[in-house]
């Protein structure tokens, strides 16, 4: 008799629990929620996207509504639509008890702005993505203009490295490794602002320092960037110490192993 009590009362605490259970989750469904906890996580100094635009976004395209309920919000969705943002790397999304839930984003890093011959401007992320954006909150990046007449909207120049057709075509992967190599090395990050595309397709670093251009040719491959970029710092440490910044009009490193320089005309 007493085996079938014990059982009667796991039984009965079995359903008990699991009613509490159902009126549990139907009340938290039901919850309104709160507005969400927006985590951004930013690589370096120049944001692209801020918790405040980012709420006025989620708000303006009504993929949550306050005090919506917790049934209701589609997390999923949400974190879908965050992820097409041109700004957004990675993101996660998600609810906790008691109406409250999260964004947490990642956002690209910016490495360059690029100017195209159009007018039109873009910003050029770590991965070789570009960003079609009207500003940042801050821009201390290397600026690329000149003969740009490719199409850059939403381009990406991994894709272009690893396509053969279009490496002969395009400049954006050169664009790329140039700004990818300067904003890594923090000398050449402090020395070079600017980079001009000449028509015949050859790059012209302008230095933040001196009235002298440096004439960096192409930037076909990695191994190339390295080592002109290499014997640009050598002759940086080693050579303008004792000739100066005002001696030469035009240091070349088109040369492979060498750097011609071209002395300042003496009336100038």
């Amino acid at each position: 008799m007493k085996k079938w009590i014990k059982i009667t009362l796991l039984i009965s605490l079995g359903l008990l629990v699991s009613v509490l259970w159902v009126i549990a989750r139907n009340v938290e469904q039901r919850r309104p929620m709160n507005s969400p906890n927006i985590l951004v996580h930013v690589d370096g100094a120049d944001a692209l996207l801020n918790k405040t635009e980012l709420y006025d976004r989620i708000l303006k395209e009504h993929w949550f509504i306050p005090n919506q309920s917790s049934e209701s919000l589609d997390v999923r969705k949400i974190e879908q639509e965050i992820l097409k943002l041109e700004e957004v790397n990675k993101v996660r999304v998600y609810k906790n008890l008691g109406g409250n839930w999260k964004i947490e984003v990642w956002l690209r890093k910016p490495i360059a702005r690029i100017f195209a011959k159009n007018g039109k401007s873009y910003y050029l992320d770590s991965e070789g993505v570009t960003i079609t954006k009207s500003h940042l909150h801050t821009a201390n990046l290397l600026l690329f203009s000149g003969e740009i007449t490719e199409p850059l909207f939403r381009q990406d120049a991994i894709k272009i490295i690893n396509n053969d057709s279009l490496k002969n075509i395009r400049k954006l992967d050169e664009i790329y490794r140039i700004s990818n190599y300067v904003c890594n090395d923090p000398m050449l990050c402090a020395l070079i602002g600017q980079v001009y595309l000449e028509r015949d397709g050859d790059f012209v670093l302008i230095p933040l320092v001196g009235d002298y251009k440096i004439v960096f040719g192409t930037a076909y491959s990695e191994e190339q960037v390295k080592d002109k970029f290499t014997r640009l710092k050598i002759f940086y440490k080693e050579g303008l110490p004792y000739e100066g910044w005002n001696k030469y009009s035009e240091i070349n490193l088109m040369y492979d192993g060498q750097i011609v320089c071209r002395k300042r005309n003496k009336i100038e």
